[in-house]
């Protein structure tokens, strides 16, 4: 009867956790993780040595801890998509408000590492980037709000998600870190979009991003650097976009060799920022279109997966999650080639970074389990339903 009502049922309320979570879980979307983790670890060995050597460190000492780093995200992501969405929820929030507080505190207790951003607590032995963790928090808390909107008599999400977005950015800015501000801003635009808004609207909101990137481009002179060095005509060789742009030159087609490269001994972040420059100029372009796919397939995946859910909290939530980790990767790519202009932005899974790598594994983990088949009916069927009534 259950399943004449509400569509084939894939798995028993009674099975155990790890068969159900086995037969439910978006194998190929994990695969992805799991390849994007490996070729980052392969990626490491050809680009951290050069800066071991520099700061007189063993040869593989980022390797080592990049390999621990990854681990626990792997960990924590296999975790949290075990979970129940409303858990996962639960925990989202929690933990949204303390990286929010972590956030708040950083112009007290934060360093800058001598980046001319204080975006990083230190600890000693490693440094936590509260931005990373609040992120994924950020969009459920935002999803649950615009969810909550929706219902009959619910409070005004909209609005309370609109002012706690201008908050968090404006905290970003501050640091400054337009990057990860604009990708806050960007994944609630998508969610608001997602809900249903006036495109008027829309717009609105798309002019007051403009005036307040003026703003920015005429009172910070980090940001206006930036902004400059990107809409130069003229390259300057000696920069960090001017060592990654020759580097992906230099690899062509099919790369120059691996160990061969040259760009890890000039740029300070090819390791992080620009780990896709090693890989180009090492591997060549096939590698990065191998990496681009496996991106892909996440990102087109995930979102078919999330059109057939019914729930409006946990579409809303697994959209804002893999919109954001798929232009986070597009950002730090398209940096790389100097389509945008440099935003000191990791490639998730890829590149080397303790905050960055558990925040991924957390935040995948959360859209694992959101996009886990459940026992319901697909949009689909409803609709075909209901139009035969």
């Amino acid at each position: 009867m259950t399943e004449m009502v509400y569509g084939t049922v894939p798995v028993q309320s009674g099975d155990p956790v790890l068969p159900r979570w086995w037969r439910t879980i978006d194998r190929w979307t994990m695969s992805c993780i799991l390849v994007l983790f490996g070729i980052g670890m392969l990626l490491g060995l050809a680009a951290s040595p050069p800066l071991a050597a520099k700061n007189g460190l063993e040869p593989f000492h980022y390797v080592i801890r990049q390999a621990i780093f990854g681990g626990m995200a792997m960990i924590a992501m296999l975790v949290v998509s075990m979970m129940p969405p409303k858990l996962v929820r639960r925990l989202a929030v929690l933990g949204f408000f303390a990286a929010f507080v972590a956030l708040a505190l950083l112009p007290i207790f934060g360093t800058d590492y001598g980046k001319g951003a204080t975006r990083w607590f230190s600890l000693g032995f490693a440094s936590v980037q509260p931005s990373e963790f609040l992120k994924p928090g950020f969009v459920v808390m935002a999803a649950w709000l615009f969810a909550a909107s929706t219902q009959l008599g619910g409070p005004p999400g909209k609005i309370y998600s609109f002012v706690l977005t201008i908050v968090i950015v404006l905290m970003l800015a501050l640091q400054p870190d337009f990057g990860q501000a604009a990708l806050v801003l960007f994944a609630w635009g998508v969610m608001y979009f997602v809900v249903g808004v006036p495109m008027l609207l829309l717009i609105v909101l798309a002019g007051l991003v403009f005036l307040a990137g003026t703003v920015a481009y005429a009172n910070s002179e980090h940001f206006a650097r930036r902004i400059d060095g990107f809409l130069s005509p003229d390259l300057d060789p000696t920069t960090q976009l001017g060592y990654a742009t020759n580097a992906i030159r230099e690899g062509g087609f099919f790369g120059v060799g691996v160990g061969e490269g040259q760009v890890k001994w000039s740029l300070p972040d090819a390791h992080t920022d620009f780990i896709i420059a090693v890989a180009a100029e090492e591997y060549g372009l096939i590698s990065v279109l191998v990496i681009i796919v496996l991106y892909g397939v996440i990102v087109v995946r995930s979102l078919l997966r999330l059109m057939k859910e019914r729930d409006v909290f946990i579409r809303l939530a697994g959209t804002g999650l893999v919109t954001m980790f798929g232009v986070q990767a597009m950002i730090n790519m398209g940096v790389a080639v100097r389509l945008l202009p440099a935003k000191g932005m990791t490639l998730p899974f890829v590149s080397y970074g303790g905050s960055s790598l558990i925040a991924s594994g957390i935040a995948v983990g959360m859209l694992l389990a959101f996009t886990r088949t459940r026992p319901q009916g697909e949009m689909g069927d409803i609709l075909m339903r209901r139009a035969n009534r």
